[in-house]
């Protein structure tokens, strides 16, 4: 029986740019930690509000998935922004990032999603699906994000039907194809 090759590349392993932690090195490691770095550095978010790599479990038709939340942006105690990463396509994405946000948090629908291929990004209502922002200048700074916390809606988290059906899309769109 032929051993699936594995589809990236490994370096070695690399320091969190947010918490230390030691991380195998891979491209898609390299951009998830210039993400951060970007959030920090260029956006000024503190370090301590950006929650890396939550994860979402689902098990749908005997297939388990992990889906990985890049980050979740905290300001003032309220989750409102996710950011998923994945290279190509972002259109392809929108869905998934928008399924994350609706169920990733008991308490409430976290109102913002961005997804990113590290090099364009979209920013997504969450509540309507719609595209708010093009580009990585798109996602909210610091400030703006302050601004913009009164402003946006924390929807109750869904029933149960409902956060099922956004489980379903989820496990769909995150299931990893390219190692069988």
């Amino acid at each position: 029986m032929p051993v699936a090759k594995p589809h990236h590349l490994i370096y070695g392993t690399l320091v969190d740019f947010l918490n230390g932690e030691e991380l195998t090195d891979t491209d898609d490691e390299r951009i998830r930690q210039s993400l951060s770095r970007m959030m920090v550095e260029e956006k000024g978010y503190p370090r301590e509000s950006l929650l890396p790599r939550l994860k979402i479990e689902t098990l749908f038709a005997r297939c388990f998935v992990a889906s990985t939340i890049e980050l979740t942006v905290v300001v003032r105690e309220k989750r409102m922004m996710i950011i998923r990463y994945g290279p190509g396509s972002l259109v392809s994405r929108e869905r998934s990032a928008i399924a994350a946000a609706r169920v990733l948090f008991p308490d409430y629908l976290i109102p913002l999603a961005v997804v990113t291929n590290g090099e364009d990004a979209e920013l997504l209502d969450t509540r309507t699906g719609k595209i708010l922002g093009y580009g990585l200048h798109s996602i909210p700074d610091y400030p703006t994000a302050l601004q913009l916390l009164d402003q946006l809606e924390f929807l109750a988290p869904l029933e149960s039907r409902k956060k099922e059906r956004e489980l379903r899309i989820l496990n769909a769109f995150d299931v990893e194809r390219c190692c069988f």
